[in-house]
């Protein structure tokens, strides 16, 4: 396979990753770029089609970010979503204006026509989230679709070739925005070649090509990214060593459970008890930032040791994927959500090259290829678990008695959903040892215990999530169950935040 089928070009917009998902979902492989990539960096990913993003600017703005104006005469198909639309009518002489009131919501289509909205009937629920709107239409241009207050909430060009709309259909509350989006790849002619074996011969071409003979070392977590990823490596005949370093942050027997897993796959895995250093480096920090840039440094630390033991090592390999790289700022003009120590966490001076090959894949992507790499599904389908451990699972400074505390609040909960079978309805859940201690009563004695928050959340790919809605009685088994047999803690809250605006783990 070469050159991918879709760029998204990104101004901005919350939603920008989604629509990556939406396309890559329908098979067409997409990639990332910012909205003012030169034409030249476009054309270098070979595209069939691309897509311009919405954006919190106006194009009226002096500022405003704008495309390569070159690219409107490329002869590449264009689809324009709400800035992106506005971008296209402008360049193209129609008007855009500053309406007066934001259309932020659910909305509905009260006329549809063109190839764009084939099978897609009048009155079809779509989101808008904009204060401006396309008010004058280029010389040619149609109007595709309508709503009760905005007669452009679509248009076309007269040559089929450039479409926007104003609505965003790569988000759930626009139900038959997949439906769009898959006339528009369809009428632009892309490639549909994007598959889990596709995945893997791409991860597997870039290993082999990057490190050929090179040695390296790979970090196993024990999550489903570094076992997949250290399978990658046997099956592209990498010289590597397997490295799991035990934190000290790690769940209840999680490091008898990863050997177990990986030995019968021919994964010759090392352990490194540096939970000590990592402990000792922690001391006092409350700071989640720093917590992720100290643990970053301190993985590269054991490796280091690993290297001058059995080296030398060019590459250090880690599972990292893309919302790890979104969420710390890894693409230009992104916003430093949080820093994974794996990304933003690392020391400037690393002493290997890393070696990312799902550094572009979403986790239901990399479980896809896990599961062609024979990984089993008790690994393979496990709840996902942050490199830095349950030091983002303990608000405020880390000790062993809270370790102890949360580590033992988490396999509880996730023990107490396996047993009543509700562990696969959450894509994550996890116990948070927070900061607050509440009056509570133990027999006849009053206690002041500590209190600890129950998470569980479905998603797809992490980039978004809901609160799992369990039930009452399972939530009430584990709370029964923490408060009873941790007498440190005195009260279980379960957490019904969705993301956004909160992210899935605390810190």
């Amino acid at each position: 396979m070469s050159g991918v089928s879709v760029v998204i070009l990104d101004f901005g917009s919350q939603y920008t990753k989604l629509i990556a998902r939406r396309v890559r979902e329908l098979r067409a492989y997409s990639v990332i770029l910012p909205g003012t990539a030169t034409l030249e960096r476009i054309l270098g990913e070979s595209p069939q089609a691309v897509i311009l993003s919405g954006g919190p600017r106006t194009v009226f703005e002096p500022s405003a970010p704008m495309p390569d104006p070159r690219l409107y005469g490329a002869g590449i198909p264009l689809l324009g979503i709400c800035y992106g639309m506005q971008l296209l009518v402008q360049h193209a002489g129609g008007e855009v204006r500053d309406v007066g009131t934001r259309s932020y919501g659910a909305d509905r289509l009260e006329r549809v026509e063109g190839s764009l909205f084939r099978g897609i009937v009048s009155g079809a629920s779509v989101w808008m989230s904009h204060s401006t709107a396309v008010t004058a239409l280029p010389e040619g241009w149609a109007s595709l679709a309508a709503t009760a207050t905005n007669p452009n909430a679509a248009v076309g060009a007269p040559d089929g070739r450039m479409h926007g709309v104003q609505f965003h259909p790569e988000v759930v509350h626009t139900p038959s925005g997949v439906k769009l989006l898959d006339n528009f790849l369809a009428d632009s002619d892309v490639r549909r070649d994007w598959t889990p074996e596709a995945s893997l011969d791409r991860a597997l071409a870039y290993v082999r090509e990057r490190v050929g003979s090179d040695r390296v070392l790979v970090g196993v977590s024990g999550g489903v990214d570094s076992s997949a990823l250290a399978l990658l490596l046997a099956r592209a005949k990498a010289d590597h060593v397997a490295v799991l370093v035990d934190h000290g942050l790690l769940r209840e027997g999680e490091r008898t459970e990863v050997e177990r897993a990986l030995h019968p796959l021919g994964v010759r895995l090392e352990i490194v008890d540096a939970s000590a250093q990592f402990l000792h480096a922690l001391r006092g920090v409350v700071d989640p930032e720093e917590k992720r840039r100290i643990i970053g440094r301190e993985f590269v630390a054991a490796f280091r040791e690993v290297a001058r033991a059995r080296g030398p090592f060019r590459f250090l390999a880690q599972g990292t994927l893309y919302p790890d790289v979104i969420e710390s700022a890894g693409g230009e003009g992104t916003a430093n959500i949080k820093s994974h120590h794996n990304v933003g966490g690392l020391p400037a001076e690393l002493g290997f090259e890393l070696l990312e090959p799902f550094r572009t894949l979403f986790k239901d992507e990399v479980r896809d290829v896990a599961r062609l790499l024979g990984l089993p599904d008790e690994i393979r389908l496990r709840h996902p678990f942050p490199g830095p451990g349950l030091a983002v699972r303990i608000l405020g400074e880390i000790t062993q008695e809270r370790l102890d505390i949360v580590r033992r609040a988490d396999a509880i909960f996730i023990e107490t959903l396996r047993k009543r079978g509700v562990y696969g309805d959450a894509w994550q859940a996890l116990a948070v040892l927070t900061p607050i201690r509440s009056v509570g009563v133990a027999g006849d004695e009053r206690r002041y215990g500590h209190v600890v928050a129950l998470r569980a959340v479905t998603s797809v790919d992490a980039m978004t999530a809901d609160w799992a809605r369990l039930p009452h009685d399972v939530l009430d088994e584990a709370a029964q169950r923490i408060t009873r047999e941790i007498p440190e803690v005195g009260r279980v809250v379960y957490d019904i935040t969705s993301k956004p605006p909160a992210t899935i783990e605390w810190e």
